[in-house]
């Protein structure tokens, strides 16, 4: 690793330029065009929040208050658990235990930094770790490895599915830290009493853990309190997508981004419920005046990302959908499975209810919620089971009348790689066009942003989309 690159550390970084980019809305459209020059590596990302309006604002500002309780969490007194996206953060919360995001980290890293996260990736090799593991985590995790990031107490992680390279990166770290580790289990069956009852125990399993970690009992009505936050955010959420189905869909693209990046690192905080009641506003509006959520209120082809979204430098994912008129209608880190959400209906058996009435409800609600987190319900066995991958591709394609689906992955997505032409088939036979990417979502290395572009462009093409 450079000896510039260790010189600040990551986290340290990220929140002091997020704290900064929080304030730019605070001056005068002048001063706010002199800013702009001066962050030439990180003007798309700023300008695309900044032109969101109110809700960009409010992203930035949850972004920097996150940061800032992982940097100061030891300071305040408070444990720090290194988790994954995977992970509810209601129940750390009620423990006053701060959620550390890998996943989240790495995407802030590749957005904001002018070198991306590529030397915290490959020392994550250089202390052993395989080069064929998920990019996802080893960015940050190469900065909390090098000691460049607030050290963790402890790791609470779900399992991904059937992702393996996920799991051990947080088993590695665990045992690289010599921090202690615990990880929830998943049952191959999603929806029946056994596996019900399986998940409610596993969860019981997690608090002892907590418990015993931050020497707290779990208070009922802190937990309470924060999960009736998470139905009122579950509520938005589902009035959200439901919004996304009108045609032009009225919200923007990058809310995909924000409905899952401020879930993962704030779930079940005022500051996440005040984000979606702003997205949600402005989408009505658009609803209203029956325009699309692109900056030109057009909309020229409607795009569904079956798995994950693009990372790359500079934010230039959700601009090019911008550009293009082009609508971004989710991923599969959008779907929580919340039963009220319009994919859920007709199959309520495989979403979730918060109910707070005891703490054995809290405890099944939040089980619930933790066993149908992104992946860990679509790819817990075969893509083309009953509940999995190919069920809710479809679903959301016919749902969300997506004219294209797209493919993106990581070197690491073994778990995917192998079934993606398969689910590509099968969407092309049901007359959905469907684009395989062979890209890293958080590396550019692997194959540019350039290249990329060019895929999707020539698909667009030649399948006669949006012409």
């Amino acid at each position: 690793m450079k000896q510039e690159t260790t010189e600040y550390n990551y986290d340290w970084m990220l929140w002091s330029i997020l704290e900064n980019a929080a304030g730019s809305d605070d001056g005068t459209a002048k001063e706010y065009r002199a800013l702009i020059s001066l962050v030439p590596h990180f003007r798309e990302v700023l300008d695309a929040l900044v032109r969101c309006g109110r809700e960009g604002v409010l992203l930035l500002k949850l972004l920097a208050r996150y940061l800032r309780q992982c940097i100061e969490a030891k300071e305040r007194g408070k444990r720090i658990a290194l988790t994954s996206f995977c992970v509810a953060t209601p129940i750390l919360y009620a423990f006053d235990v701060v959620p550390m995001c890998l996943e989240a980290l790495t995407v802030l890293g590749t957005f904001v930094l002018r070198r991306g996260t590529a030397e915290y990736l490959d020392y994550c090799c250089e202390v052993g770790f395989t080069e064929t593991s998920c990019s996802a985590q080893r960015g940050a995790l190469g900065a909390v490895l090098a000691g460049l990031a607030v050290r963790p107490d402890f790791i609470v992680c779900d399992s991904p599915g059937i992702c393996d390279t996920n799991a051990n990166s947080f088993a590695f770290a665990g045992a690289y830290l010599d921090v202690p580790f615990f990880q929830l289990n998943y049952p191959p069956t999603l929806a029946d009493e056994r596996a019900n009852a399986y998940h409610h125990r596993d969860f019981r399993h997690l608090i002892s853990f907590l418990e015993e970690q931050t020497g707290r009992t779990l208070q009922e009505t802190v937990l309470s309190d924060i999960l009736q936050e998470t139905r009122i955010q579950d509520e938005i959420s589902c009035e959200l997508m439901e919004l996304q189905r009108l045609v032009p869909a009225p919200a923007p693209g990058i809310y995909d981004l924000m409905l899952y990046g401020g879930k993962f690192m704030m779930g079940g905080t005022p500051e996440y419920t005040e984000l979606l009641r702003s997205m949600v506003k402005r989408a009505r509006e658009n609803a209203k005046r029956g325009i699309a959520g692109t900056t030109t209120g057009r909309e020229r082809a409607r795009g569904l990302f079956c798995y994950i979204d693009h990372y790359t430098t500079d934010m230039r994912f959700w601009s090019w959908l911008n550009d293009h008129d082009i609508t971004h209608l989710g991923s599969m880190l959008f779907t929580f499975w919340q039963e009220d959400a319009c994919y859920a209906r007709g199959r309520e058996e495989e979403g979730y209810r918060i109910e707070t009435g005891t703490l054995d409800d809290m405890i099944g609600s939040l089980a619930g919620q933790m066993s149908r987190m992104p992946m860990v319900k679509q790819i817990r066995g075969p893509y083309d089971a009953p509940h999995m991958w190919l069920d809710d591709t479809i679903c959301a394609a016919r749902l969300f009348k997506a004219d294209f689906v797209a493919y993106i992955g990581t070197m690491g997505c073994r778990n995917t790689w192998g079934m993606v032409k398969l689910l590509a088939r099968d969407l092309e036979r049901l007359g959905i066009p469907a684009l395989v990417l062979y890209a890293d979502a958080f590396d550019d290395r692997i194959q540019s942003w350039e290249a990329i572009t060019d895929r999707i462009e020539e698909f667009i093409h030649l399948r006669r989309i949006g012409v």
